[in-house]
C-alpha cells in the first residue's frame, strides 16, 4: 500500500502510484520498523529534482525492485522542502560517509531512525565504480541481518558526529573571544574571497556555477577604504555576466538555479523562488548604487515573472519550476535551428547572432539564448542604428516568447513555504525602496497579509511551515529556525514600507519566541528545530550560508536591528556572543559564511541611525530611502512614539518635520531637509575617517 495518495506535497504525489509502499515521514514508519525489527530506507528529494524524476522512474517504477524494498526495509519517502529539518541530519551522514552530497538522497536507518549508510543517485544496473540500486539493497539487507552490531555501532558513530557538526567551527570559550571587531577582519575577508573571484566570467570559482548572493552582497557593502575598488566592480562585473548567460531567462525574466559550465551558458534550468528573491534584492542594491538600468530591466522583468507563474490567488509565492518539460530536462527553454527562422523570419540572422545560437546548436544540438557581447560591441560594423536595433530586439523577444508559450509547460510545485515567502518579500521591499515600482510594494504588502493568514498557529508564536491549497486543515509543520528568521526579516523590511511599528514589535515577539524555544544557551545559537520536536533521531545546528543564509545568521542581523528600534541591549548582546563564536570560522572560510561576514560589518563598524518625526515624515524618508546608505537604520513617524527612542520626544509644536541623524542614540542637531541630512552624513564620515 503507497500511501502517498493522502499526501499533499507535489514531490510526494509524484510518487504516490510507484509500486514501492511508501510512508510519508510519520510515526506509523518507525512503528512498523520497530516491531518487525527492519532497516528503514529514507529517500529524500524535490519535485524539480531532475536525477530524482530518473530513479523514480528507473528504480521505484520496477516491479521487482519494489517487491524487494517491500519485502526487506519500511519505505519513507521525504520532501525536502516540507522537511528541511530531516534533510539536514541524513544530508551531513552522507557527505560524512561519501565526502559529498545531493539529490536523489538515499539513507539507510535502523529502526530508531540513526542512519548508518547514505549515498545519492544509483543506476538500475551497475556503472562505472558505482554499483545499482537492487546491489546496494542486497548489501544493506546483508549487513543489517548479519552484521547488526557493526551497523548499530555505525549508526551510533554518525549519530553523533551529527550532532556535533556544526559546533566543531564554533570558539568553545568566549573568555577566549571577548576582544573587538575589527576593520581588519573584514580585510581579512575580503582577501580571501578575492583570491576566489571568476575574474574572467564574474562569480567564484569553477563549474558548476551557482549565484552565490551573500557572497556577492558582502562585496557590495565594502567601501574602496575597507577594500580595493575591486569588491564593487566583481559585483556589477558577475551580475552582468549572468544576467547575459543562460542561467537568465531572456524572454520571460528569472533566474534558474545554478549554470553547470564556468561561462553561465548552460542552465540547471529549474527556477526557485528564493533564487530569485535574493537576486531581486541584490539587484536593487546595485541599480541603488549605479544606475545601470540593465538592471532595472531585470527587475522589471523578473516581477513580471514573479507575478505571472509563481503567485497563488492570495498572494503566495509557490516554490518552484521543474527542470523538465515533458520528461526532457530544458526543453521549455531551448530552441533548435528551423523554430527560430520559422519564428524570427528575415531577423534569424541577427538576432540568432546576437544570442549566440547557431544552426548546429550551442547546446546538444539545441540552442540556448544568451549574450556574449554588449549591444555596443555586437553593433559595430553593422548598418544598423541602436535605437533601431533594441526596437528589433523587443519585438523578436516577443515574437519567441510567444512561440513557447503553447509548449508543455515545467511542472509547477505550487506548495508555499514561510521562508522562501519571507525571503521574497525582503527582496520586493528592497526593489520597491530602490526603484519606487509599486507593483513590488503591492506584492510583498499581499504576501506579508497571505502569511500572517496561512502561517500562523494558535498558539502565541507559533508558526508553520508549509501550504498547500490542497491541505485541508491549512498550514502544516512546525515552523523552523528559518521560518521565524526570514519571517522577522521580512517584517523589519515591511516596515519600510509603510512605517507601521506594529510590525516592529510583532518581529521582536517572534524573536524573543525563538530565543525561549530555540537557543542553545552552552553555545549561544539556535538550533534548527524547536525544542518541542520529538520525531528526530537528533537536533541539530546549522551555520553555513550556502543557497539561502542560514537562520543563525540572520538571527544576528534581525537582533541587531531589532536593539536599535526598541533599545533592547539583550538582542545586541545575544547577537553579538553568536558572532564572536563564529568570528574565526568567518575569517577561515568566509565563502561559506558570508551573510555572517555581512552582520560583522554592520556589528564591528560605525551605525547611522536616521529618525524623521513630522507631519511630512513618510514623504521625506522615503527620499531617503531611495539612495545608497549602508549600514544605517532608518526610522519615521508623524509624532512621537513611545517604546521606540529614536522616535520619542522628538515632535515638535509648530507642525516642522525634524531629520535626527544619530550614533549610539547620541543624535546631532536635527535638519529639516534631505539635502541637509546628506551635507550632514558627509561630514559624519570625513570625521570618522
Amino acid at each position: 500500500m503507497n500511501r502517498l495518495k493522502q499526501e499533499t506535497s507535489p514531490y510526494l504525489l509524484q510518487h504516490a502510484n510507484n509500486p514501492v509502499d511508501w510512508y510519508a515521514w510519520k510515526p506509523e514508519a518507525f512503528r512498523r520498523a520497530k516491531e518487525e525489527d527492519k532497516p528503514i530506507m529514507v529517500s529524500i528529494g524535490y519535485s524539480t529534482c531532475h536525477w530524482c524524476h530518473v530513479m523514480e522512474h528507473e528504480s521505484f517504477e520496477d516491479e521487482a525492485i519494489a517487491e524487494y524494498m517491500n519485502t526487506h526495509f519500511v519505505n519513507i519517502k521525504v520532501d525536502r522542502e516540507e522537511r528541511p529539518d530531516v534533510d539536514q541530519i541524513y544530508m551531513e551522514a552522507c557527505q560524512a560517509i561519501s565526502g559529498s552530497g545531493g539529490w536523489p538522497l538515499n539513507v539507510f536507518c535502523t529502526p530508531e531512525g540513526k542512519p548508518f549508510y547514505a549515498g545519492t543517485y544509483f543506476p538500475p544496473k551497475g556503472h562505472l565504480n558505482r554499483p545499482s540500486w537492487i546491489q546496494v539493497l542486497h548489501s544493506i539487507n546483508r549487513s543489517f541481518r548479519e552484521k547488526r552490531e557493526v551497523v548499530e555501532e555505525q549508526a551510533g558513530r554518525l549519530t553523533e558526529y551529527i550532532a556535533h557538526a556544526g559546533k566543531r567551527l564554533l570558539k568553545e570559550n568566549l573568555l577566549d573571544i571577548e576582544q573587538g571587531f575589527q576593520v581588519s577582519d573584514l580585510e581579512e575577508i575580503y582577501n580571501k574571497l578575492l583570491a576566489q573571484f571568476d575574474v574572467e566570467f564574474g562569480g567564484f570559482g569553477g563549474a558548476p556555477k551557482f549565484p552565490q548572493v551573500s557572497n556577492l552582497s558582502f562585496l557590495h557593502l565594502l567601501d574602496p577604504d575597507l577594500a580595493s575598488p575591486a569588491a564593487q566592480k566583481h559585483v556589477h562585473f558577475s551580475l552582468q555576466k549572468m544576467i547575459a548567460g543562460g542561467i537568465y531567462d531572456h524572454l520571460g525574466g528569472g533566474f534558474m538555479r545554478y549554470a553547470t559550465d564556468q561561462a553561465w551558458l548552460v542552465p540547471h534550468f529549474e527556477k526557485m523562488l528564493y533564487d530569485n528573491g535574493l537576486l531581486l534584492r541584490l539587484l536593487a542594491n546595485a541599480w541603488k548604487s549605479s544606475g545601470n538600468p540593465l538592471y532595472l530591466e531585470v527587475i522589471q522583468q523578473t516581477l513580471g515573472f514573479i507575478r505571472r507563474e509563481m503567485t497563488g490567488p492570495e498572494g503566495g509565492f509557490y516554490a518552484a519550476l521543474d527542470a523538465d518539460s515533458g520528461g526532457t530536462e530544458g526543453a521549455f527553454y531551448v530552441w533548435n535551428w528551423s523554430e527560430l527562422a520559422k519564428v524570427l523570419g528575415e531577423d534569424l540572422e541577427l538576432v540568432a547572432a546576437y544570442y549566440g545560437m547557431k544552426p548546429e546548436g550551442n547546446w546538444e544540438g539545441t540552442n540556448i539564448i544568451w549574450r556574449q557581447e554588449s549591444d555596443a560591441t555586437f553593433l559595430e560594423g553593422k548598418n544598423i542604428a541602436p535605437l533601431e536595433w533594441k526596437e528589433k530586439l523587443e519585438a523578436a523577444k516577443v515574437r519567441l516568447f510567444e512561440a513557447r508559450a503553447p509548449r508543455i509547460r515545467p511542472g509547477l510545485d505550487d506548495k508555499y513555504l514561510l521562508d522562501w515567502n519571507a525571503l521574497m518579500v525582503t527582496g520586493l521591499v528592497e526593489v520597491y525602496l530602490a526603484t519606487g515600482l509599486e507593483e513590488a510594494k503591492d506584492m510583498a504588502v499581499a504576501n506579508l497579509t497571505f502569511i500572517e493568514k496561512t502561517f500562523t498557529g494558535a498558539a502565541p508564536g507559533d508558526l508553520k511551515h508549509v501550504y498547500t491549497e490542497r491541505s485541508k486543515e491549512g498550514a502544516f509543520y512546525a515552523a523552523y529556525l528559518d521560518d521565524y528568521a526570514f519571517y522577522i526579516e521580512a517584517l523589519l523590511a515591511g516596515y519600510q514600507l509603510d512605517f507601521d511599528s506594529s510590525l516592529i514589535l510583532q518581529a521582536s515577539r517572534y524573536s524573543d519566541y525563538l530565543l525561549a524555544h530555540f537557543l542553545d544557551p552552552e553555545n549561544d545559537l539556535f538550533y534548527f528545530t524547536s525544542g518541542k520536536e520529538t520525531d528526530l533521531p537528533v537536533r541539530r545546528q546549522d551555520i553555513f550560508d550556502s543557497s539561502t543564509p542560514s537562520g543563525n545568521s540572520v538571527m544576528v542581523r534581525n537582533l541587531l536591528r531589532l536593539d536599535t528600534m526598541l533599545g533592547k541591549p539583550a538582542y545586541r548582546v545575544q547577537a553579538e556572543r553568536m558572532l564572536k563564536r563564529v568570528l574565526d570560522s568567518v575569517k577561515r572560510h568566509p565563502g561559506a559564511l558570508c551573510n555572517w561576514a555581512i552582520a560583522l560589518f554592520e556589528a564591528g563598524l560605525p551605525h547611522k541611525e536616521i529618525a524623521v518625526v513630522g507631519p511630512n515624515a513618510k514623504k521625506l524618508a522615503r527620499e531617503i530611502q531611495a539612495s545608497s546608505l549602508s549600514n544605517t537604520t532608518l526610522m519615521a513617524a508623524t509624532g512621537d512614539i513611545e517604546g521606540f527612542p529614536l522616535l520619542e520626544n522628538r515632535a515638535t509644536s509648530d507642525g516642522r518635520t525634524l531629520i535626527y541623524l544619530c550614533e549610539n542614540y547620541s543624535c546631532k542637531r536635527p535638519v529639516t531637509t534631505v539635502e541637509a541630512l546628506f551635507k550632514e552624513l558627509k561630514m559624519n564620515d570625513k570625521t570618522n575617517a
